[in-house]
């Protein structure tokens, strides 16, 4: 898994992207009952709503980023959550929160919100690490702060 992250101004993104930020809010805020009136009310399509919408994320206004979450499927393996916590540990990460579903054919679903103010690699690094454990997959960064 390689992405890389950039902080970029959005003046010079085009308005899909706003749009997009703007629909996640709207859909946040439970004032609407589906998808379809989010992004008829922001005025994009479905299509481009599901295509930005795992991609795009807002910055933190102080520009420090300290928080991301994190979704995984890990194999019911004894000791493997385990081995990833110890490793988010070594590379300066501290978990604030872990829901872990039960294993359902042999795979759990996994997200954890982790503090990252203190990491010692970059946050594309560490999913890459995270990923490189024998029975994590399907990682997936779903929001960052």
């Amino acid at each position: 898994m390689s992405q890389n992250y950039l902080i970029v101004n959005q003046a010079v993104l085009p308005e899909v992207f706003s749009k997009v930020i703007e629909a996640k809010k709207l859909l946040n805020s439970g004032d609407y009952k589906n998808i379809s009136e989010v992004v008829n009310e922001v005025g994009i399509s479905r299509s481009a709503f599901y295509k930005y919408k795992d991609h795009v994320f807002v910055a933190d206004k102080t520009a420090q980023i300290r928080k991301t979450l994190i979704s995984f499927n890990l194999t019911d393996k004894k000791g493997l959550l385990s081995s990833v916590l110890n490793r988010l540990s070594e590379l300066g990460g501290n978990v604030l929160t872990i829901n872990q579903n039960i294993p359902i054919q042999d795979t759990a679903t996994v997200v954890m919100g982790i503090d990252i103010k203190e990491l010692t690699i970059s946050v594309n690094d560490l999913l890459i690490e995270l990923e490189k454990l024998r029975g994590v997959n399907h990682l997936q960064l779903l929001s960052i702060e």
